[in-house]
C-alpha cells in the first residue's frame, strides 16, 4: 500500500486551497458531465465566467439540468447548453455521442465529473454493478468515443480530457482473490456480504488505471488525458462517503471545483508532465504505491484488456474507436 499515511493526507488536504486558474476560452468548447450539482456545477460556473464558445453540461435529469442551466446563467450571465446522458446505460452513452457527432460538435475540454456512491448493491440494465458501471465503465466508454471529437479541436490548445478520481485509491490494493480471478472487473462486481464505499474507491482506482493506459496509447498525439482528485468536499456525493471526525476539513464544492479547472486548463508549459497524470492540490502528484508498483502495473494492463473486450461487444463504432488507438 501507499507510504502516505492518513495524517499525511489530512495535512495536505487541510492546506488553504489555491485560487482558481483562468484563461481565455472564447474559441473553445467545454463539455462537463454531472454539472447540475456539487463540484461539477461550480466548475461549470467557473468555465462560464471564461466565456467559452460553447459550454455543454451533461446530466441524467432534464429537470435538474434545466435548473442548472438557468442558475449558471443567473450567476454568470452565460447561457450554457444541456444534453442528457445516463451513465447507468451503455445505450445512453452511445446515443449521447451520436447526437454530438450529428451536430458536428468539436470539443476542446472534456471534464468527466459525473459519479455516484451507493450504499446498497444493485445491477444496471447492462448487468454490471452500478458503482463500477457509472464511475468506471461508462465514463471510460464516453471518453473513448469522444476522442475523435477532441482530436479535431482548434490547434492553439492541446485538447484535454479530465476524469475525476479520488484519493480514496490510496486505500485500495486488489486482494489476492481479485488478482487471481479470471476477470478483475467481474470479480469486483460480485455482490459482497456487506456493501460499503470500498466499491467506490475501487472504481476510482480503475479509472486511474484507464487514464494511465489511455495516455500511454495517445503519447504521440497532442491530446492530454489526466485524472484529478478534487479532495473531500461537501456535496451530494459526500453524504455516502465515510471519514472519521477530525480526519479532514471538508472543502466547499467551489473549492473542490478549482482542482477540476486546474486539471483542465492549468499547468501551462508542463503539457508533457500532465499526460496520464494524477493531479491533486493543483499540481501533478504521485499515485499510490499499489498503482505504480509491480502488481498495479499488471492489474492496469489486465483491466485495460478486459475493458476493451467489454466495449468491443457494444457496437461497430466502439470497435473502430479501439482500433484507432493502435
Amino acid at each position: 500500500m501507499a507510504k502516505k499515511t492518513l495524517s499525511d493526507f489530512a495535512e495536505e488536504h487541510n492546506r488553504p486551497v489555491a485560487p482558481v486558474v483562468t484563461r481565455g476560452l472564447s474559441r473553445k468548447t467545454v463539455l462537463i458531465t454531472g454539472a447540475n450539482a456539487g463540484i461539477g456545477f461550480e466548475a461549470a460556473k467557473h468555465f462560464a465566467l471564461m466565456k467559452p464558445a460553447r459550454l455543454i453540461i451533461a446530466c441524467r435529469s432534464q429537470e435538474r439540468g434545466e435548473r442548472a442551466v438557468n442558475d449558471i446563467e443567473g450567476a454568470t450571465g452565460f447561457k450554457s447548453e444541456l444534453r442528457i446522458i445516463d451513465l447507468a446505460q451503455f445505450a445512453s452513452v452511445l446515443e449521447f455521442v451520436d447526437k454530438l457527432e450529428k451536430d458536428g460538435v468539436k470539443i476542446d475540454i472534456f471534464v468527466a465529473n459525473a459519479g455516484a456512491v451507493w450504499s446498497d448493491y444493485s445491477e444496471t440494465v447492462d448487468g454490471w454493478e452500478q458503482t463500477i458501471q457509472v464511475n468506471y465503465l461508462s465514463t471510460a466508454l464516453l471518453c473513448l468515443l469522444l476522442l475523435p471529437r477532441l482530436q479535431v479541436a482548434s490547434g492553439d490548445f492541446d485538447p484535454r480530457v479530465v476524469i475525476v478520481g479520488s484519493a480514496g485509491h490510496f486505500r485500495i490494493a486488489f486482494e489476492e482473490e481479485v488478482m487471481s480471478s479470471r476477470s478483475i472487473l467481474k470479480k469486483l462486481c460480485e455482490q459482497p456480504e456487506s456493501f460499503e464505499t470500498k466499491r467506490y474507491r475501487e472504481a476510482k482506482t480503475l479509472i486511474l488505471f484507464f487514464v494511465r493506459s489511455l495516455a500511454e496509447r495517445l503519447k504521440s498525439q497532442r491530446l492530454i488525458v489526466n485524472c484529478v482528485d478534487p479532495g473531500y468536499c461537501v456535496s451530494e456525493l459526500s453524504r455516502n462517503i465515510e471519514y472519521k471526525p477530525g480526519e479532514l476539513v471538508p472543502h466547499t464544492a467551489e473549492e473542490g471545483s478549482r482542482q477540476l479547472i486546474w486539471a483542465a486548463i492549468g499547468g501551462e508549459g508542463r503539457e508533457a508532465e500532465l499526460r496520464g497524470a494524477y493531479i491533486a492540490n493543483a499540481d501533478v502528484s504521485e499515485p499510490s504505491d499499489f498503482v505504480i508498483g509491480e502488481e498495479g502495473i499488471v492489474a492496469q494492463e489486465r483491466v485495460w484488456t478486459e475493458t476493451m473486450e467489454v466495449f468491443s461487444k457494444l457496437s461497430p463504432k466502439v470497435v473502430q474507436a479501439i482500433a484507432n488507438l493502435g
